[in-house]
């Protein structure tokens, strides 16, 4: 008897735990009157609630079988229908977790710049609309911004499966910004929405594929075959990112990777990322098969003068000496080769980018330094046009990125169809 006491008292502490996370809004969150303009949207709340509301259920399922069994079960068996109480419990509280800190963070002073980037991701996803449309299975919620520690912005992907939370998917696309890294002309921000794009375009693996099988036809070498496939994704993520911003989504990637030749000329084996010095003439392959040729040029030109193969040289013989003839076939293959889930399209066809586009963000650069915002550029050419205009070195970096981040929160409560009118690619 005194055992079974013991386990009821274990039991009632457990039942004082449970189902007390099984729903989060926005004034349990902290977020006042004031900052609504900037909190997550209403759908974003209710696919929360759904994901918390299905666990709940779990926990009251088993929790009642608990309350009838456990003066008849076998105390090893009370004790591990008590262990899985508590793992629902574990799983609630780390998807209440997750779903607190990243809503929450939309009542602090980061709430405008995490709003604006919500506005810069949703562009995104509209120019692939504009330019395919019903190329999407159907409505999608738009990625959502929160801040974190890390060097480098991450995403995690919409239904992905997430360690932190014991295996739940995750409902929506979630980009983490570093809390430096918050200003509005970063381009490894797009490269992160372009990895949200490829899996909601279900290109995931058919890319894959695709390099795979290029590579091997073109070098016949399994071991580099293996590494360009390893490095898909992000190769994708970085091409996208120019199709998205132009050629400061480049130059920006490239100010991103730019470390001690120690680091920059290493391979890491296994690694998802290219090694940063090809990565750079990959990004210069890029901007010359879209035309861009003076500014390939001028990338390559510095990032070879920063780095030498010659002078440090961590990388494998055969990925070096094979690179110029290997990069010009993945880039092809990733952004202009057609994929049976884009309606056989190519990358380049349902996110377009041309002279016209890169005229448009340079003029808005020039806007930006004068003072005044460029009101007919799409949020993502916005982030590219900040950019140029921060290197001119003749404006307050906080003065820009306020600047632009009141201007991203002014687009976001405009109606869809005059966001639409703003220059496009499809306008162009």
């Amino acid at each position: 008897m005194l055992t079974r006491k013991f386990l009821r008292t274990k039991i009632l502490a457990l039942a004082a735990r449970a189902r007390r996370l099984g729903q989060i809004d926005g004034e349990g969150v902290g977020i006042r009157p004031q900052d609504r303009p900037y909190a997550p949207s209403a759908a974003h709340f209710r696919a929360a609630n759904q994901r918390l509301a299905t666990i709940d259920k779990q926990i009251a399922r088993r929790l009642g079988h608990l309350e009838q069994s456990w003066q008849s079960e076998p105390k090893q068996r009370v004790l591990i229908d008590i262990t899985l109480v508590e793992r629902e419990i574990d799983r609630a509280r780390r998807a209440f977790g997750l779903f607190f800190e990243i809503f929450s963070q939309r009542g602090s002073s980061f709430a405008p710049a995490l709003s604006a980037h919500d506005v810069i991701a949703e562009d995104c996803y509209r120019a692939i609309r504009q330019s395919a449309p019903q190329i999407f299975r159907g409505p999608l919620l738009k990625p959502l911004c929160y801040m974190e520690h890390g060097f480098s912005p991450a995403t995690m992907r919409r239904g992905v499966l997430l360690n932190r939370l014991l295996g739940e998917p995750n409902p929506f696309p979630i980009v983490r910004i570093p809390w430096d890294r918050d200003n509005p002309w970063q381009a490894v921000f797009l490269h992160e929405v372009s990895h949200n794009l490829q899996a909601d375009l279900g290109i995931w693996q058919e890319n894959r594929q695709a390099v795979v099988r290029r590579t091997l036809r073109a070098s016949g070498d399994p071991g580099l075959t293996r590494i360009y496939g390893q490095w898909h994704k992000e190769i994708f993520a970085d091409l996208a990112a120019i199709l998205l911003g132009g050629p400061a989504a480049a130059w920006g990637m490239a100010t991103f990777l730019a470390h001690p030749a120690t680091r920059t000329l290493t391979f890491r084996p296994g690694g998802a990322h290219p090694t940063a010095y090809l990565r750079v003439h990959i990004l210069a392959e890029m901007l010359r098969r879209l035309g861009f040729n003076e500014n390939a040029g001028q990338l390559a030109r510095v990032w070879d003068d920063l780095y030498n193969p010659r002078r440090v040289n961590r990388l494998p013989a055969r990925l070096l000496t094979t690179s110029s003839r290997i990069i010009p076939e993945v880039v092809d293959e990733i952004a202009f080769q057609t994929r049976r889930n884009l309606a056989q399209r190519s990358l380049a066809d349902i996110i377009r980018f041309d002279l016209t586009d890169e005229q448009a963000i340079r003029a808005g650069a020039q806007t930006l330094v004068r003072g005044r915002i460029p009101e007919e550029l799409p949020p993502r050419h916005l982030v590219s046009a900040a950019s140029y205009a921060l290197a001119e070195g003749r404006i307050a970096p906080r003065l820009l990125a306020d600047r632009v981040i009141d201007r991203l929160n002014d687009l976001k409560n405009l109606p869809a169809a005059t966001q639409s009118e703003m220059r496009s690619p499809l306008a162009a």
